[in-house]
């Protein structure tokens, strides 16, 4: 039996003291109450997140984390494992959907490779921060052993650690991996309790016999691995990824340092998961950019009880959803800062 060791993770509950004089100032915005909708109850959070009237968002930066799962082995992916280190190249390159909509939206990017099956030159754009050659297959032993799940857990929270150190307080998460939608439905379908067939789907693009075999091969690691549900560090060792890991210790880091966390689809609210197992507070810190179209999602974001911010069918993974949301999380910062209230555009209130 391997020993699992709580992380010391220090997340302050965000305090809520100015929560009514916040939202006085969110009503009193020139537009009739609730007229904004989610942008409002963003704005809230955000504020309360800061500790502010006037919150600022500065240097966005996403991590994507990659790494290679060992369950690619039992047939669970059309594509190959070759493909995760093909797109960390792309990612290099600059030519993948996150690179697109982070330029468009002016966020940095940190390509982060957690546990990629290949050995890359050295890029400024490339986080070596390796924890093995892809995680072992859980289908017939854990994927990690203790060591190299608590290594990958502080690894990211020193990457979160360095960002707001830079600068940064908003940080989007994103991830690459082929067979990692197989590892994220095991860690939802254990931690939540839920059916494999709810939390299992194409992930990137199985046929019906495809998804059949991937709940089939999930159910029987789970029926191998005598795992306990209230144990998210062994559910995660047993069952996750290196770049799954890391990312938990990248989001725990990241709350740590009060900054806000756009958390992208499935496998990063997988990962999200296992995080607010260990500091439940953390959840005060994250904004959900969407649902995805990966059938596992929307179960998941009901069992965290998430409102996404967008629902766009997306599927991609890599932090996509997130860097698509953040210009939301620009137009609530900036109408709180400078929309007019009533009284200084000399408008008549509501009657009531």
């Amino acid at each position: 039996m391997m020993q699992y060791i709580q992380p010391d993770f220090c997340i302050v509950p965000v305090d809520t003291s100015l929560r009514a004089a916040l939202q006085s100032v969110i009503d009193n915005k020139t537009k009739p109450l609730g007229a904004l909708g989610m942008l409002e109850s963003l704005a809230l959070q955000v504020g309360l997140i800061q500790q502010t009237f006037s919150p600022v968002l500065q240097q966005p930066v996403v991590l994507v984390f990659a790494g290679d799962h060992g369950i690619v082995e039992a047939g669970v992916s059309p594509y190959p494992q070759a493909v995760t280190q093909q797109m960390v190249m792309n990612f290099l390159a600059g030519g993948a959907g996150i690179n697109v909509f982070a330029r468009q939206h002016e966020m940095r990017i940190r390509v982060v490779d957690a546990g990629v099956n290949h050995v890359f030159a050295a890029h400024p754009g490339l986080v070596d921060a390796k924890v093995g050659m892809g995680t072992r297959n859980f289908l017939h032993e854990p994927a990690m052993s203790a060591q190299q799940c608590a290594q990958a857990i502080t690894s990211g929270r020193a990457l979160a650690r360095a960002e707001a150190s830079a600068g940064s307080n908003v940080i989007g998460f994103g991830e690459m991996g082929i067979g990692n939608t197989t590892s994220a439905s095991a860690l939802v379908a254990i931690l939540c309790g839920l059916p494999v067939e709810q939390c299992a789907g194409r992930g990137t693009g199985l046929d019906d016999a495809g998804v059949q075999h991937k709940v089939h091969v999930i159910r029987q690691a789970m029926d191998r691995h005598e795992v306990d549900p209230d144990d998210a560090l062994a559910v995660l060792a047993t069952f996750g990824g290196f770049e799954v890991a890391m990312m938990v210790g990248a989001m725990l880091g990241a709350a740590e340092q009060r900054m806000v966390l756009l958390i992208d689809g499935f496998i990063a609210t997988a990962a999200l998961l296992v995080a607010s197992r260990i500091a439940p507070a953390i959840l005060d810190y994250c904004v959900f950019a969407h649902c995805s179209d990966e059938s596992g999602h929307g179960v998941l974001l009901e069992q965290l009880q998430a409102r996404p911010l967008l629902n766009l069918g997306l599927r991609l993974g890599e932090g996509t959803g997130a860097a698509l949301a953040y210009p939301l999380l620009q137009s609530a910062v900036n109408f709180l800062n400078q929309m007019a209230s009533f009284d200084s555009a000399h408008i008549s209130r509501q009657e009531s």
